[in-house]
């Protein structure tokens, strides 16, 4: 069964959860003949993805997804041999091949009329590009998208602004990013940015209300507008608390949704916090599992493992969750100790750029927590 993130994903650039700015920015690029590079830059959940699938449909148009080659760049500086893959991505020949992934082309590129839509499937402009009038000239054929390009960093980029400069004449890059200032220059420079704000709570209710009418679902008043509050802009995370409150018939009461939120992450983030500011990083009891008596790691970093195991997080999403908890006043510290805990979270961010081991990042962060803590009471 598909998600409704799939499902109900938009179709049209009208039907972008956007500004409607935006929305026209984004068809201008696409319908061009010759569109430029582009740069997809803004927050989680608000449309990114979406946003260049609906560009690559109209510019490649039915064929687009053959030729549309994906690279997730934060999976990339996590794993090992990653600059290896990187290059092999880039240059599917082998390192010595002057074959690049930019320079080659295709049929379509030639002949547009090869691949026929099928039904249902409309260009998002409304309207198919229309062929150049220069027979000469080849259109765009290939599109390379490198998500969260920001965490490429500068020894992978470079790479990329060859090929953008050399073999890239039927083929563009498409970059989304958290933090555009994370590109060089050079990327930056060569592609046109736009930038997607935040959803507001408006939009975001919207869009569910529409889902709920195409899913013949009738919520309780109030809950649409509640989980658009909870999401705080993300789009992504509204659709889906809907679809989870939906599939657990859970959506005739609005406490239900409370009980969703006091169940996530923030919660597990505010004890990890807790454990340490008490001085607890490391607590190793013994508990017994199958019969023995094992030795267990409590305390903060048990806290942490915990979970970032049962909810699939990675090191950014806890900073994540941390910053919203301290900025949010729900722990009640005083100023000094709040300004000293952001500076060493504000460290540890910076960090989880350049570190393929994200957890001995928040381990450091978690003892400075503790010695923060001990400074103050002392």
């Amino acid at each position: 069964m598909a998600s409704w993130l799939e499902s109900h994903a938009p179709r049209r650039f009208d039907e972008l959860a956007m500004s409607e700015s935006i929305q026209s920015n984004l068809q201008k690029v696409a319908v061009q003949a010759n569109p430029p590079h582009l740069i997809l830059a803004g927050p989680s959940g608000v449309g990114k993805t979406a946003a260049w699938r609906l560009v690559a449909r109209q510019i490649l148009g039915p064929s687009w997804q053959s030729t549309t080659h994906i690279l997730q760049a934060r999976d990339l500086a996590k794993s090992s041999g990653a600059m290896k893959r990187f290059e092999e991505f880039l240059k599917p020949g082998g390192a010595s091949s002057k074959d690049t992934l930019a320079g080659r082309s295709s049929l379509d590129s030639f002949d547009s009329n090869l691949t026929v839509a099928e039904a249902g499937d409309e260009p998002p402009a409304g309207v198919e590009n229309a062929a150049s009038p220069d027979s000469a000239s080849t259109k765009v054929s290939r599109l390379i998208i490198i998500e969260d390009a920001d965490h490429l960093g500068p020894t992978r980029q470079p790479y990329l602004r060859r090929m953008m400069e050399s073999t890239s004449s039927t083929s563009r890059f498409i970059f989304t990013a958290r933090s555009p200032s994370r590109i060089i220059d050079a990327l930056r420079s060569r592609s046109k940015q736009i930038r997607i704000a935040s959803t507001s709570s408006q939009i975001i209710t919207n869009r569910l209300e529409e889902i709920a009418a195409k899913e013949s679902l009738t919520p309780v008043r109030g809950i649409l507008g509640d989980i658009a509050h909870v999401a705080n802009g993300n789009l992504r995370r509204a659709v889906f608390l809907l679809e989870l409150l939906s599939r657990h018939k859970k959506i005739n009461d609005r406490r239900n949704l409370q009980k969703v939120v006091a169940a996530t992450t923030l919660v597990g983030v505010q004890h990890v916090l807790e454990e340490a500011l008490r001085g607890r990083v490391h607590d190793w009891k013994w508990e017994k599992q199958g019969g023995r008596n094992k030795r267990v790691l409590k305390g903060a970093l048990g806290a942490l493992d915990q979970l970032m195991n049962e909810h699939a997080l990675e090191a950014e999403d806890v900073v994540h969750h941390i910053h919203r908890l301290l900025t949010t006043g729900r722990l009640l510290l005083e100023e000094s100790i709040l300004c000293e805990l952001l500076g060493a979270l504000a460290e540890c961010d910076v960090k989880l750029q350049t570190s393929m081991h994200g957890r001995v990042q928040l381990e450091e962060f978690l003892h400075r927590v503790k010695e923060i803590s001990s400074s103050q009471v002392a």
